[in-house]
């Protein structure tokens, strides 16, 4: 069973990758037929397709949840993926309203990047700790993950309106961020090549440390350690050794492999501004040159009103509920609680400059594309750097 849950995810990636291509296929198409016939096959086949991956990763989340007996989104891995799967379905959901193929061009690959980013950690599926042996994990977790997807779709419709809406030809605070964005996707690429890679070599590296309660455990490092943990000591022979020591606050192996992450998006985005010639928003500011900037912030902006609530209610509201019955707390400033807090009020502080300040078109964009920052900065770096309650998601 769990030979068929990993070869439907694959399946699912594969059909996700191809329906990118498509709908790139879509926003090129250039003969009449569209206005003839009022249809797009370029965008018909995509469509279809990323239902079809959809259909095949739900597959493997219903395959992946009977062979553990319990909701797979226990760990890093599943709970990814599972945000991959609810983005594309939030994605087709909105499709189907607005019949925007563009929206699927910057949509799927940042699914892609989500799929493939959750790959690169443990696989395994390991008996739940008695903290989430509760049916309010299903609920919590999936609940809070849907909401975020949806926000997500919110993200991908604002990039589009700031790469047609910021002028290219000269550099200001407005590019620089812009082309920072695209730098965050370059450097999730570059965690997944430099996974792969020293996955490929069968990179070990073992190290004895003292953690946060003074005892003396072990940890398996994947990667050269550039930062080690407290109090290390190197088990393995005719390994790197760290350059930095951690605090025991701090994750030292999941710190690493952030940082191994930033060098590789760095030679990565540096190939391809050779290669390009340009800013990656410049090279991507043709395929947009057509669409419609009120139609993509009426999207961007219907995305927070369906997302927020959703997210309320699972990364709050569940997640209050489930701490009082596992930890007798509604609230214990735990980093992931803090964060899931502070995602609430970047939102609710959107809605209310959108709806009582009118703003509306880049300001709107502007914000959307930040919170989606701010709930990468919880999946990525509260999950893989800071200690806390909610530390068994990073295994």
């Amino acid at each position: 069973m769990v030979t068929i849950s990993s070869n439907l995810l694959y399946i699912a990636f594969v059909l996700y990758l191809v329906a990118t291509l498509f709908f790139g296929g879509a926003i090129k198409q250039k003969n009449g037929s569209e206005e003839k016939t009022g249809k797009n096959r370029w965008a018909q086949i995509a469509v279809v397709l990323t239902i079809a991956g959809f259909i095949s990763q739900l597959g493997y989340f219903i395959t992946r949840w009977i062979a553990a007996g319990h909701a797979p989104v226990s760990n890093l891995f599943e709970f990814t993926t599972f945000f991959g799967m609810a983005l594309v379905g939030a994605f087709i959901v909105i499709y189907f309203i607005y019949r925007t193929p563009l929206l699927g061009l910057f949509t799927m690959p940042v699914a892609l990047l989500i799929i493939a980013y959750a790959s690169m950690f443990p696989r395994d599926i390991s008996p739940l700790i008695p903290a989430l042996q509760s049916d309010w994990l299903h609920i919590h977790v999936t609940t809070a993950a849907l909401g975020q997807a949806i926000l997500a779709v919110s993200f991908a419709a604002g990039l589009i309106y700031l790469v047609k809406v910021i002028d290219q030809s000269k550099a200001n605070k407005r590019t620089f961020w812009l082309e920072t964005i695209m730098f965050g996707l370059v450097t999730t690429l570059g965690f997944i090549l430099v996974s792969t890679l020293f996955s490929a070599m069968n990179y070990h590296a073992e190290f004895s440390w003292i953690d946060k309660n003074n005892i003396e455990t072990t940890v398996e490092y994947t990667m050269p350690a550039i930062t080690g943990p407290n109090e290390w000591e190197l088990t393995t022979k005719d390994k790197f050794e760290p350059i930095l020591e951690m605090p025991a606050i701090i994750s030292a192996k999941k710190l690493n492999t952030v940082i191994w992450s930033l060098i590789a998006g760095f030679i990565l985005y540096g190939l391809l501004r050779l290669v390009l010639r340009k800013r990656i928003a410049a090279a991507l500011q043709p395929l947009v040159k057509k669409i419609n900037l009120d139609l993509v912030d009426e999207i961007s902006y219907r995305s927070v009103l369906i997302g927020f609530p959703i997210f309320t209610l699972g990364a709050l509201i569940f997640a209050m509920i489930w701490a009082q019955i596992a930890w007798t707390r509604f609230w214990g400033w735990d980093p992931k609680e803090v964060w899931a807090l502070i995602t609430w009020l970047f939102y609710a502080a959107f809605l209310h400059l959108r709806l009582s300040k009118g703003w509306h078109g880049e300001k709107s964009a502007w914000l959307v594309v930040i919170g989606f920052i701010i709930m990468m900065f919880n999946l990525v770096a509260v999950n893989l750097v800071i200690a806390g309650l909610h530390s068994y998601a990073g295994s």
